[in-house]
C-alpha cells in the first residue's frame, strides 16, 4: 500500500502546482518570493505607515450549482471577488491573495479551470495570486467535490482609513449595481430549485438566459471603481459589501451609533433573478432585503456634494437612500 492507493496523488499534486506556476508568472515588484516556496514573501517597505487590511471568504453552496452543470471556469472569480470586496471598503488596495482548494479526488481538467478563474478574478482585481494550498482529502469529500476558500490581503497608509466614524445625518447612500446573486442566498436558492422541481438549462422568464447560467453570473469586484475614486481624492465617508445579510445586516456595519439607513427601494432597478425568485418564493421585501443584494453590490456614503461627484465619475452609480439619525440599521422603503 502507497499514498497513491490510499486517495493521494503527490504527482498529480506537483503537476497541478506547474500549472498555476505557469498561470501566474507575471508579479510585481513588491512580491519577493512566489508559489512553489514554503511561503511567499512580500515587501511593503513603499508605504510611510501601513496598515494591512485581511479578509477571508468562500463561494458557498454556489460550488453546488457549478458542479452540478460542469463549469467551473467562473466560481474562481466569485472567490477572488468575495475576499477582495472586503478590503477595499476601508480604502485599501488588494496586496495579495491566497487560495485553499480541498477535493475528494484530484482532477487536473477540473482544477485547471477553477485556477483560471481565480486568476482571471485577480487580474481584475489587480491582485497577485502568491500561493495556496490543494488539499486531497479521500473519504472526507466525495470524488467529483471539492470547496474552495480564499485569503485576500490588502493594504492602506493608516490616515486613509475608510471606516464610516464621519457619517453623519443628512449624507448619501449610493449603489454600485450587482451582476445578479453574486455568491450570497444559494442554499435558499438551491433548495427552491430543487423543491419546484426546475431545471437548470430551461429559460424562465423573465430570464433571457438559462437558469444555470444566471446563477453563475460572476461576483462582480468592485477594485477598479473605488481605485478610481481614490485616485480622484471624492470624500467618502463609509463603504460596505453587500453580501450574506443583503443591505439590512450589512450596512449598519459601517454606521455610527444612532444612524440608520432609509432605503429607496423604487430608485433600485431589480435584476431579473431577485424578480424571478420573489415570484416564486412570496418572500416579503424585508426578508428579499436580508438575504440577497438585490441590485446592488457595494453601497457607498458621502454628503450631497461629494454624492454628486461620483455619480459623475462612476457613471453606474445609482443614489438609493440617505442616513438618518435613530436606532442604527436599515428602513427599506
Amino acid at each position: 500500500m502507497d499514498y497513491r492507493s490510499a486517495g493521494v496523488d503527490i504527482d498529480k499534486g506537483l503537476a497541478f502546482v506547474d500549472i498555476i506556476k505557469k498561470k501566474t508568472s507575471n508579479r510585481p515588484f513588491y512580491v519577493l518570493d512566489g508559489i512553489g516556496g514554503f511561503a511567499s514573501l512580500i515587501s511593503i517597505s513603499q508605504y510611510k505607515d501601513p496598515v494591512l487590511v485581511s479578509s477571508t471568504d468562500g463561494v458557498g453552496t454556489k460550488l453546488l450549482i457549478a458542479q452540478a452543470v460542469n463549469i467551473h471556469n467562473t466560481v474562481g472569480i466569485d472567490l477572488v471577488a468575495m475576499g477582495v470586496n472586503d478590503v477595499i471598503v476601508y480604502g485599501a488596495k488588494p496586496l495579495f491573495f491566497l487560495d485553499y482548494i480541498a477535493c475528494g479526488k484530484l482532477n487536473l481538467e477540473v482544477m485547471e479551470k477553477v485556477i483560471e478563474g481565480i486568476v482571471a478574478g485577480c487580474n481584475e482585481a489587480e491582485c497577485p495570486l502568491v500561493g495556496g494550498e490543494t488539499a486531497e482529502m479521500p473519504d472526507f469529500y466525495p470524488e467529483d467535490r471539492y470547496d474552495l476558500a480564499g485569503f485576500a490581503v490588502g493594504i492602506v497608509e493608516k490616515d486613509s482609513i475608510i471606516d464610516g466614524k464621519k457619517i453623519e445625518d443628512g449624507d448619501v447612500i449610493i449603489g454600485i449595481p450587482s451582476s445578479g446573486l453574486h455568491s450570497n442566498g444559494f442554499s435558499l436558492v438551491r433548495r427552491f430549485i430543487r423543491d419546484k422541481g426546475l431545471s437548470l438549462d430551461r429559460i424562465y422568464p423573465p430570464l433571457d438566459k438559462p437558469l444555470y447560467e444566471e446563477l453563475l453570473t460572476p461576483t462582480r469586484i468592485y477594485w477598479r471603481q473605488i481605485k478610481i475614486l481614490l485616485e480622484s481624492e471624492v470624500k467618502v465617508k463609509g463603504i460596505a459589501h453587500i453580501t450574506g445579510g443583503g443591505m439590512v445586516d450589512n450596512i449598519p456595519r459601517i454606521l455610527p451609533e444612532g444612524l440608520y439607513a432609509h432605503i429607496d427601494s423604487k430608485t433600485i432597478p431589480l435584476p431579473p433573478i431577485f424578480t424571478f425568485i420573489s415570484e416564486r418564493l412570496k418572500l416579503p421585501k424585508e426578508e428579499m432585503y436580508r438575504t440577497f443584494n438585490m441590485g446592488i453590490g457595494m453601497v457607498l456614503i458621502a454628503d450631497r456634494k461629494e454624492a454628486d461627484k461620483i455619480n459623475s465619475i462612476l457613471k453606474e452609480t445609482i443614489i438609493i437612500g440617505k442616513i438618518e439619525s435613530g436606532k442604527r440599521g436599515v428602513v427599506i422603503g
